[in-house]
C-alpha cells in the first residue's frame, strides 16, 4: 500500500514542478487550430461521400 501512495506522491509532485503547462495564449492557439482543422476535414470528407454517393447512383441508374 506504500507503493501505492509513494506512487500518487510522485505523480503529483511531477506534475507541479516537472510539467511544463501552456499559457491561456497557446492554449487558445491549439484550440482554434484543432477547431480549423476538424472543420476542414469534416468538409472533405462530406465532399468525397457526396461524390461518391452521386457517382453510385449514376452507375446504379445505368442497370436500371
Amino acid at each position: 500500500m506504500n507503493k501505492i501512495a509513494n506512487y500518487f506522491k510522485d505523480s503529483y509532485r511531477e506534475l507541479l514542478e516537472k510539467v511544463t503547462w501552456p499559457t491561456w495564449s497557446q492554449l487558445q492557439q491549439s484550440t482554434v487550430i484543432v477547431l480549423v482543422a476538424t472543420v476542414i476535414i469534416t468538409a472533405m470528407v462530406w465532399v468525397m461521400d457526396f461524390s461518391s454517393n452521386q457517382l453510385l447512383k449514376l452507375i446504379y441508374s445505368l442497370f436500371k
